[in-house]
């Protein structure tokens, strides 16, 4: 990767840099929060609570003695509780010795086996609550698509003809019964390259047959961060007339086209604000989740493509949204898992993994396009840190929780020694991840 390419169009390296800093201290706060307040419902004591890594850069203290602080390397933070030796809270401090028993319960060495097991899970356990209200709070704000597809309204797209009406709902597509949203999306995908498609609908009453353009044109809905199409230059709205000089009638053709490259570079000619342009591109290879579990290796240039019309939508209720966030958090962090495994086994290519820099464009991208997707974006991510949070390597809160459910088992804690060894071993694994994810970052295409 070039270095001029870690400097998006979309204002900035500073607002990269600004946006990754921005969601990384809302993420890491909720999940030391986690830590501090089961930690004081438990009876631990924290005695600093601090955002971020070095020097400090302001700090002040509650009326419970506790220290809050904001430290100049935001990339982290931690809460270190009475008689801590360090901010991994594991090993204890010699001034323990000299504490009451009291006092003692007040630590976090001292306090039972089940307190101590409860501070520690609340960390990723309040990132995945994030994630779970902040998917929520979209559903909810935006609504869902109705059951049945129903047109809520005709968007202003290129279009031979116009006959789809608000209030529209869509029985069949190219003479595919659609009962529902999902079916309506699997015949859009399956139908000819054609410009213009039969519908049936319920209008007022009544069936209606009609033709109208396809459900799916080539325009442009989304360009994705780190993305050849994002390089070259693509915008939202944009609409791809031609590939290489062949027509291009539909979104899924435009797919098909650029699957077919295999690598090779492309020319798009395309309209934008009432003006031709052409843009050249390259397809990238990219390991893609399967809904049945896995990948697929598919070439892309990062787009997604938008419904010739609005569909109607519903207003969920709380519970079913909460139910919605749960799912999508779940998805998320099964399709992480699923993505290690397959990297680790070379299924996928390593080049998957990435690490601060490619995080922080991920970022700056979406915030520049828009709050929702900047708030959609620090969900995914906060699911990402709980997850990883909770791998059985020592540093992490996994680590934790396993030297917990040895003492469960065993009914003493591990040796102080073996902690230490533990902890040096936990300690380089994470930092050898983080060198190789950064190199990824910088020399994977």
């Amino acid at each position: 990767m070039e270095v001029i390419n870690l400097i998006p169009s979309f204002g900035g390296l500073a607002y990269t840099v600004l946006a990754f800093v921005a969601a990384l201290i809302i993420i890491v706060f909720v999940h030391e929060y986690g830590h501090y307040i089961v930690g004081r419902w438990s009876g631990i004591h924290a005695e600093v609570f601090s955002i971020g890594f070095g020097p400090v850069l302001w700090s002040g203290f509650d009326k419970r003695g506790t220290r809050w602080q904001i430290a100049a390397l935001p990339l982290g933070g931690y809460v270190r509780f009475l008689g801590d030796s360090n901010a991994s809270s594991v090993g204890q401090s010699a001034a323990v010795d000299g504490l009451t028993a009291e006092q003692r319960r007040a630590t976090m060495t001292g306090a039972p086996l089940w307190a101590r097991t409860a501070t520690v899970a609340a960390g990723p356990v309040f990132n995945f609550v994030l994630s779970i209200g902040i998917f929520a709070g979209i559903f909810l704000w935006n609504g869902i698509a109705t059951d049945v597809p129903t047109v809520g309204s005709v968007r202003g797209l290129p279009a031979q003809t116009v006959a789809l009406q608000p209030g529209d709902r869509i029985e069949a597509l190219g003479g595919i019964e659609t009962p529902d949203f999902a079916s309506f999306m699997a015949a859009a995908g399956d139908l000819p390259v054609e410009a213009v498609v039969d519908y049936r609908v319920e209008r007022n009453g009544a069936d209606v047959a009609l033709r109208d353009s396809h459900p799916l044109p080539p325009v442009v809905e989304t360009v994705q961060p780190d993305s050849a199409a994002r390089d070259a230059g693509l915008l939202p709205g944009d609409v791809i007339l031609s590939v290489n000089g062949e027509p291009v009638v539909t979104f899924p053709h435009l797919r098909e086209i650029v699957g077919a490259s295999d690598g090779q570079p492309l020319t798009l000619l395309l309209a934008r604000d009432g003006k031709e342009m052409e843009l050249t591109l390259t397809p990238r290879r990219v390991d893609l989740p399967r809904a049945e579990g896995g990948f697929e290796t598919r070439w892309l240039i990062g787009l997604t493509g938008a419904l010739y019309f609005e569909p109607e939508t519903r207003q969920p209720g709380l519970v079913e949204s909460l139910g919605l966030g749960a799912t999508q958090s779940w998805q998320i962090a099964t399709t992480s898992l699923s993505g290690l495994w397959h990297m680790v086994t070379g299924a996928i290519s390593s080049c998957n993994l990435r690490g601060p820099i490619g995080i922080a464009e991920t970022s700056g991208a979406a915030a520049s396009a828009g709050a929702t997707s900047f708030i959609w974006f620090i969900a995914m991510l906060s699911t990402a840190v709980g997850l990883m949070n909770l791998f059985p390597v020592p540093v992490l809160d996994g680590g934790h929780l396993v030297f917990y459910a040895y003492e469960a088992v065993t009914g003493k804690q591990p040796s102080a020694r073996a902690l230490q060894v533990l902890m040096a071993v936990g300690l380089t694994a994470i930092l050898t991840l983080m060198v190789f994810a950064l190199s990824n970052d910088l020399f994977c295409p």
